[in-house]
Formats: structure tokens, C-alpha cells, sequence
């Protein structure tokens, strides 16, 4: 047995199988062949077996993903049913007398490269067909299995370098039990998701590629960011025991789920939840979200071929509105850029991502692609309490520009005689330290401020959150960030409008008391975070965290901080 510690990054105790999913070695050295007649036979059963596969996968994705996903596995059954392409492979297999390995990678690369040099961009996509059908067919050759995580039909644990947000949307919940990762940390699109998912998780492990193997059976501790590998059956019964009081605890806190969150001494605060699709619901409301303080609008455009349309859009934001039943809904327009990638737009490659082109940027720049989604929200607006706010607001003018156009449409709509909402609020995310320092002036044009601590710790102290090396520099509870959230949520207040937080740090056990002493009015989290909130803010005295937080303000280490919130936490319990 083995043991890797990580970060614990989605609470739960996962006991399976390990799945790697991790890109195998598909390398292999060309070789001269007397029997051309099995090699084409060899050939012709790997193709055989390649279309069986997509044909399952396409059937799955049918059913599960809808018509337009399971369209691209069509397109890669043409392409292994194309005469063109199958016989020149066959032709150089027999004229050649070379391995089936060597005359398909031939072949398949002078058509990828004529395909990738035409001015056309259906004409480019065959190309990315071709590579990803002849990347099946030649694993087949080499009798290696490709991942697929869509395709997992046992309980499983799923062990990757990273898992980006398209991986882990295919992720069928019903037979992954958890994740560990190489790299990554709390505020990862991998731990946000397994939070969603409600799956535990534990990532920034550094070696799970390289000391779990396939179908090692392994523990994922997320509530202390262990991993053990090949346990004895002595852990495995520990484990077994704590997973069975976790469940307990968690049937405490479901107990909540309709109760209001009130602090000891009578103040409201809203518990929202983050959200990716409209299938996220279940859990909002399962767990008792008052609302929902982040929906983020990207998961629409990402895993597919093309931008979704205005009525597609329209249709997922409504079911979100009208399943929230009149609760507010923040929805978040699109935040694309820094990890978070759309390969059909072909924006150019950056030196630094998420400093760059990227979430308002791009839309004021891309205004066809911002209009339509302005368009299907508004339209949206009127079957629930629908917010919208804009990400990545670095000055007033990106706010003023943004909001122009928002209106331009609105009025376009209204001329159509389309019905919209009189009260939709209009805000935006505070992620960059000068939009933090001048809030007190958008604070005279904004409905509302909901602040982005993933993005505002890591530019605030210049530490990548997705790097380990600084992550003790990624610091929530350091008092420089409490400061910045106390100026946003002052100047909030001094103009009557209301400040949330939906970065991670707002279901933070040790960040929460520091919020409430701070003012904060909203605290949007992932749904399995909520319950586990209310029961923490119920204990906790308002007056009590005002004077915490004023403490904290004054502090000069993140470590000072956290001691401080420490102590007020067991004299919490022991009361």
C-alpha cells in the first residue's frame, strides 16, 4: 500500500477502483511485413472493432448529451467508412509490405496536413476528425485501450494529471464515485465541478498518474486530502466506520434545509449556490440554496463545435429562472479565457491567458456572439427574479460599455414586443484589485457587487492558484484580501446596494465568521457547501464575528488570522 497526500478539495469519503485517465503511449517503430494479406486483415478487424466503439459511444451521447454531441461521433464513422481514406492504408500495406501502424500514420498525416492547409474551416475540421479516428484505430493495433470517461459503466475513482471542465462534464456520477488529480487546488475547475457533482476529491497530489495504476483499488479521503492506495483491510474498515459518520453528520445539516440562515443573534444572511447548467438545480434546492449566487453561462459553449444559439441559450436560462420558483438568480454572461477555452473561436494563443483576452474583453470585442446572449437573458427575464452581472471589470468604461449595449437590445426587444422584466439588477464581479479599490465609484452605477475571490486572491498576490509552489501564497484569510472585501462591501452599503462573494472562499469554514463580522450579504457556494454553512452561521453571534473581523483587519499575517478564527471556533463549540 501506498499513501499521497493532496489538497482536500470536495468533501466525501470515495472507496473504488482506480480509472486512469491518462493519454497511453502510442508509439511504435515501422516494421517490414512478409504476410501483407493478415496485415490487411489486422488492419481491417482494428476498424472493424474502432466502429463498433463510436457507434456505442454515439448511441450514449444520443441519449445522455443530445443529438448535437452525438453528431460529432457520425462524422467520425464517415470518416473510417471513407473508400479514400481506407484504401490508400491498404494499398501501402500491400505495395509497401509495411506494418499496418506505419502506412495508416502515413496516410492519415497527408491527408490531416493537406485538410489543415485549406482556407476553409469545415475543410480544417476533417482534419481534427481524421486525427482523433486514426488515434482509435492505430490503439487498437497496438492493443492499447483509449480513455473515454463518458463510456465508464463500474464504480470508479478517476485518477488524471487534471481534469478540465469538459472531462469532468462527461463524468457519469452514476459510476464515478471520486477524483484525485496531479495538479490543481480548491479553486480548480476540476474541484468546483466535484463539488457540483457532489463526489469527494482530492487534487495537487503531484504523482497519482505515477503511483496508482489501472484498477488499483484506493481511498479518497476530501475531508482530509488523503489518498491511500491498495489499502489494508484494517483502513479499509476505519474508512468504512468514518464514512458512516460523515453520512450522519451530513443528515444533521439536511435537517436545515428549510430553515432560514440566521445568525445567533437574529441577522439574515442569503446562502446561494454556484451553478453550471440547469442540471444543477436538483442540488440547489436539495440543499436548500436561497437563491443562486453564480451561474456560469461558459458550460453552455464548451464541449461542442459551435456557439450555442440564442433560442438554446434562452431555453436554459428560463428553466433555471422558473426552476428557482421566484428566488434570485445571478447569471454570470460568458467568462471565457485564461484555462477556459472555446477551440471554435480560434482566438490566438497568449502568453498569459488570464491576464489577457478574456471574459468582458472578449465580448466587447466579439459583440455578435455578447448580443445574442444579452438577447436570450432578457428574454429570459421575465419567468423568474432574473440579476446579470459581467466578469473581469477592470474600469468603469468596460461597465458602461457593457451595460449600453444590454440596454440597445433591450429596447430592440421592447420594440418587438417581447415582454421583459422591469427589475432586472444589474452588477458586477469584483476579481481585480482596481475594480476592489474603486468601489466606492461603481458602487453609483452598479445594482450590486458579488466578489470573485478565485481570480482577486491570485492577482491581489500575484500567485497562480493553480501552481503549488505558491500556493502558500494563495491565501483567502490573508488580511490584505479581508481588506479589499471590507472596502467592496463598505461602499456597497454607503449607496444602499448589496455585496455577495461567489468565489470558494465564501463556503470556507475559517472564511465564513471573518465574512459575517465583515457585512458580507450574500455567500454563494458550491450547493453541497450550504448546509454545512447554515449549521456554522446559526452558532455564530454577528456582534461577536464584527469585532473578530475588526481584529483580523489589524492583523499582520494570514496565520495570526487564522489562530484568531480558530479559537473563537472551540469556544464556539464548547459552548
Amino acid at each position: 500500500m501506498s499513501f499521497l497526500k493532496g489538497i482536500a478539495a470536495s468533501s466525501g469519503i470515495a472507496m473504488a477502483k482506480a480509472y486512469r485517465l491518462v493519454e497511453p503511449d502510442l508509439s511504435f517503430e515501422k516494421k517490414a511485413i512478409e504476410d501483407t494479406a493478415w496485415e490487411v486483415e489486422r488492419f481491417q478487424t482494428a476498424l472493424s472493432t474502432s466502429k463498433a466503439e463510436l457507434d456505442a459511444i454515439r448511441e450514449k451521447a444520443n441519449v445522455e448529451l443530445g443529438a448535437d454531441k452525438a453528431a460529432i461521433f457520425e462524422a467520425h464513422l464517415l470518416v473510417l467508412s471513407d473508400p479514400e481514406l481506407i484504401s490508400p492504408i491498404e494499398d501501402k500495406i500491400k505495395t509497401e509490405k509495411v506494418n499496418a501502424e506505419h502506412a495508416l500514420k502515413e496516410v492519415a498525416d497527408m491527408f490531416i496536413s493537406l485538410f489543415e492547409q485549406m482556407d476553409n474551416d469545415y475543410m480544417k475540421e476533417r482534419a481534427a476528425d481524421i486525427r482523433d479516428v486514426t488515434k482509435r484505430v492505430l490503439s487498437h493495433l497496438l492493443g492499447i485501450q483509449l480513455v473515454n470517461p463518458s463510456m465508464i459503466s463500474e464504480e470508479t475513482i478517476i485518477v488524471a494529471e487534471d481534469l478540465t471542465p469538459s472531462d469532468t462534464a462527461q463524468l457519469n456520477r452514476q459510476f464515478v464515485k471520486g477524483f484525485t488529480t496531479n495538479i490543481g487546488g480548491r479553486t480548480s475547475h476540476s474541484a468546483i465541478m466535484a463539488r457540483s457533482m457532489e463526489i469527494p476529491a482530492v487534487v495537487g497530489t503531484k504523482t497519482a498518474t505515477v503511483d496508482i495504476q489501472h484498477g488499483d483499488f484506493i481511498i479518497v479521503d476530501g475531508l482530509k486530502g488523503e489518498v491511500h492506495v491498495n489499502p489494508t483491510l484494517e483502513i479499509i474498515a476505519r474508512y468504512e466506520e468514518e464514512q458512516i459518520c460523515y453520512e450522519e453528520q451530513k443528515a444533521e445539516w439536511a435537517k436545515l434545509v428549510n430553515e432560514k440562515t440566521v445568525s445567533a443573534d437574529g441577522h439574515h444572511v442569503e446562502l446561494a449556490a454556484n451553478i453550471g447548467t440547469p442540471n444543477d438545480l436538483e442540488g440547489v434546492i436539495n440543499n436548500g440554496g436561497e437563491g443562486i449566487g453564480l451561474y456560469r453561462t461558459e458550460f453552455l459553449y464548451m464541449g461542442r463545435n459551435e456557439l450555442p444559439s440564442e433560442e438554446e441559450q434562452f431555453e436554459s436560462y428560463k428553466a433555471v429562472l422558473e426552476g428557482m420558483n421566484g428566488k434570485p438568480v445571478v447569471v454570470r454572461t460568458l467568462d471565457i479565457g485564461g484555462d477556459k477555452e472555446l477551440p471554435y473561436l480560434n482566438l490566438p494563443k497568449e502568453m498569459n491567458p488570464f491576464l489577457g483576452f478574456r471574459a468582458i474583453r472578449l465580448c466587447l470585442e466579439e459583440q455578435d456572439l455578447f448580443r445574442t446572449q444579452l438577447r436570450a437573458l432578457l428574454r429570459a427575464s421575465s419567468y423568474g427574479n432574473l440579476k446579470i452581472m459581467f466578469p473581469m471589470i477592470a474600469n468603469l468604461d468596460e461597465f458602461r460599455a457593457a451595460k449600453a449595449i444590454l440596454e440597445e437590445e433591450k429596447q430592440k426587444l421592447v420594440s418587438e414586443g417581447v415582454n421583459i422584466s422591469d427589475n432586472i439588477e444589474l452588477g458586477i464581479m469584483v476579481e481585480i484589485p482596481s475594480t476592489a479599490i474603486m468601489a466606492d465609484q461603481f458602487a453609483k452605477e452598479v445594482d450590486f457587487f458579488s466578489i470573485g475571490t478565485n481570480d482577486l486572491i491570485q492577482y491581489t498576490m500575484a500567485a497562480d492558484r493553480m501552481n503549488e509552489r505558491v500556493s502558500y501564497l494563495y491565501q483567502p484569510y490573508s488580511p490584505a484580501i479581508l481588506r479589499l472585501v471590507k472596502m467592496v462591501i463598505d461602499a456597497a452599503h454607503k449607496e444602499g446596494k448589496w455585496a455577495g462573494m461567489c468565489g470558494e472562499m465564501a463556503g470556507d469554514e475559517t472564511a465564513i465568521p471573518l465574512l459575517l463580522g465583515l457585512g458580507l450579504d450574500e455567500f454563494s457556494m458550491s450547493a453541497t457547501s450550504i448546509l454545512k454553512a447554515r449549521s456554522q452561521i446559526l452558532r455564530l453571534s454577528k456582534m461577536e464575528m464584527e469585532e473578530l473581523a475588526e481584529k483580523a483587519l489589524q492583523m499582520s499575517t494570514t496565520d495570526e488570522v487564522i489562530e484568531a478564527v480558530k479559537a473563537l471556533s472551540e469556544k464556539v463549540v464548547s459552548m
